[in-house]
């Protein structure tokens, strides 16, 4: 009887591959790495807006397309960064402070 109340605590996702038990919390540096993916979106946008012009192979190509076609407007940015700074909200909210019914 006890090995059946366990199974019902446990979820398999994937086929098996990944197992949890239900109530368990998301571990804190599994957040922190949302913050850290997030904060890497942002740092990308702004250091590869206009390319990767400074790279030994692909930097003369990147440059030829700049030149042709123009680099992105401040306000394409901006809308760009506001998405991603949505999404970063919502991600981490959903991380921190979001509890689910179960618990």
């Amino acid at each position: 009887m006890s090995d059946e109340k366990d199974n019902d605590k446990i979820h398999q996702l994937a086929g098996g591959w990944i197992t949890e038990r239900k109530g368990t919390p998301i571990p804190t540096f599994l957040k922190l790495a949302y913050v850290g993916f997030s904060a890497f979106g942002f740092v990308y946008l702004f250091l590869y807006w206009s390319g990767e012009v400074g790279h030994a192979t692909r930097g003369p190509l990147v440059r030829e397309a700049n030149a042709i076609m123009e680099t992105p407007s401040v306000v394409w940015i901006g809308i760009i960064a506001g998405c991603i700074g949505l999404f970063a909200i919502g991600l981490l909210w959903f991380a921190f402070f979001h509890r689910s019914e179960e618990e």
